[in-house]
């Protein structure tokens, strides 16, 4: 026994020292105080993690040693003939589907403007001027000179792009402007800017909204909503469009399907738009606020058509209801559409303006807008502060359309009497159109399912989406022959939740006085005759 300890002497003696050096060498590092605190507490308080740590610790050094690759006994070896044979026999897959006949001929229908864009565009096939009733230049900002000379002062002072994202270094001091600027034109605490239009509203809601919280929405919501409700993962509850009273039923189910399992109280949202963007209705702001305040719910307002156009001075429905800003939690509006620019907004309160500043995807992943957008942007607003005969004009505008259309028999039109945008429908005739159209089918007095987007009335949808494309593609191709410049509205067919009716969406201008927009619109009326008559 003495001499087998006789023996390990020495080697424990230069373990010993071996350990005391290396002890005092590691004492030495910058940090080593710190991670001794951490493996001794972490060991006290559960040594069965300081094991799975070391077992970590192993594998990583052991991946990081050993070797890249693998010697793959089934290698085969080419020369280069055969490698130059194989890449010439080689056919890639295409990046993308090849058009159907009927998206070649929608493209093909797309007219092309030659020049800058305006109330009065240039045809390139012609050579003819067309009144413009088909883009989003409601009020007439499109082609300002006085925003133009700013444009062109701020790209020569911070170039074009701003070469990053918000949170890194591509905020300037142009963007806290207009975001200053956004937040005191609407009357709330503060905004935020995002770069892109679709991307605000579809990064908004999944920043507030997160698995197991509640959204209830309307049917009718845009793409960008839709997609935007998808990312979040959120219980998801429908309400029939542009229905109150469904909304409120829908809200005590919730509470009442709340209370049976007795689930625990979650974040709600209620997610709607101002103007639809699918058929131009408008919600009753005044009653969709009592019924968030009574069953406590936050409401994510979409504002991308009525920012700009509604209200005597574009505030849009806050102004128009006389409804203070600071009821609507989220108020979320397109700089693209109200002032002619680039990107979205959210404005609200502080807290949830700089909630977005770390959660909002599209804010904290995508680059800034130009600079010089945001000067236009602001120049935008003070505009519209300055001159509120330009809203005036385009209120006057929409309603000389709706006087005009509304006794044209062959067409319904569903759109809001204050809405910039027209939505044209082709009047359902029972004897066409769809196979199914010569069956009555009685209205159902059950309210219809939240679970599902699909509305109750859904199986009584009598239109022909194919035939009424093509009768409505034949209205914009005459109207343009005479000089008018309509569209179609632009669907994603068989991506969105619910496919939307086709329709003509006219967008009304107020750079056109009132007696062009009476002359352009009876145009559009005369061809809606003269197409739809034929099919009669």
């Amino acid at each position: 026994m003495n001499t087998t300890s006789t023996t390990l002497e020495p080697a424990l003696e230069f373990l010993a020292r071996t350990l005391t050096t290396a002890e005092a060498a590691f004492n030495k590092l910058p940090g080593s105080a710190v991670i001794q605190r951490y493996v001794k507490s972490s060991h006290q308080n559960d040594p069965g993690r300081t094991i799975l740590e070391l077992i970590l610790l192993i594998f990583a050094i052991r991946t990081l040693l050993q070797s890249r690759t693998r010697a793959d006994k089934n290698y085969i070896s080419f020369s280069d003939k055969e490698v130059d044979e194989l890449v010439d026999e080689w056919t890639p897959e295409p990046l993308g589907q090849a058009l159907s006949p009927q998206e070649q001929a929608d493209l093909a229908a797309v007219p092309v403007i030659s020049g800058p864009n305006g109330p009065r565009p240039k045809i390139a096939s012609t050579g003819k001027t067309a009144v413009n009733l088909a883009s989003f230049n409601f009020t007439g900002l499109s082609g300002s000179e006085e925003i133009k000379e700013r444009a062109v002062e701020i790209l020569r002072k911070y170039g074009l792009g701003s070469c990053g994202p918000p949170g890194f270094y591509g905020t300037l001091d142009v963007h806290m402007q207009l975001e200053r600027d956004i937040a005191d034109f609407l009357g709330t605490e503060a905004s935020i800017l995002y770069s892109q239009g679709f991307s605000t509203i579809s990064s908004v809601i999944p920043a507030f909204c997160k698995r197991g919280d509640i959204i209830v929405a309307d049917r009718g919501v845009n793409f960008a909503i839709q997609k935007g409700i998808q990312i979040s993962r959120s219980t998801v509850r429908w309400f029939d469009h542009n229905d109150l009273k469904s909304l409120e039923e829908v809200l005590e189910s919730v509470e009442k399907e709340r209370k049976k399992r007795r689930g625990p109280l979650t974040r709600r949202f209620i997610v709607t738009e101002g103007v639809f963007e699918k058929d131009g209705a408008m919600v009753d702001l005044p009653k969709l606020i009592d019924i968030k305040f009574k069953h406590k719910y936050r409401l994510v307002l979409d504002e991308s058509i009525s920012f700009g156009t509604v209200g005597r001075t574009g505030r849009g429905l806050t102004e128009l209801y006389n409804v203070p800003a600071s009821k609507v939690d989220m108020l979320v509006g397109s700089v693209a559409n109200g002032l002619n620019s680039c990107g979205g907004f959210c404005a609200g309160s502080q807290i949830v303006v700089n909630h977005q500043r770390i959660n909002g995807l599209s804010f904290v992943f995508s680059a800034s807008m130009p600079a010089l957008l945001s000067v236009a942007a602001s120049e935008g607003i003070n505009i519209l502060r300055n001159t509120p005969s330009i809203l005036a004009t385009l209120h006057e505008n929409i309603q000389v359309t709706h006087a005009i259309l509304d006794r044209v028999d062959c067409i319904s039109i569903p759109s809001h009497p204050a809405s910039p945008i027209i939505h044209i429908y082709i009047k359902n005739s029972k004897s066409s159109l769809h196979p199914s159209a010569a069956i009555t089918m009685p209205v159902s007095n059950k309210p219809s399912n939240p679970t599902s987007i699909l509305p109750k009335d859904a199986a009584s949808w009598d239109w022909d989406i194919p035939t009424e494309e093509k009768l409505l593609q034949d209205v914009v191709d005459e109207a343009l022959a005479q000089g008018v410049l309509v569209t179609k509205a632009r669907r994603l067919r068989g991506q969105e939740m619910v496919e939307a009716r086709p329709s003509i969406r006219l967008a009304l201008t107020s750079a056109l006085t009132k007696k062009e927009t009476e002359k352009a619109v009876n145009v559009v009326k005369h061809a809606l005759v003269k197409v739809l008559g034929k099919r009669r």
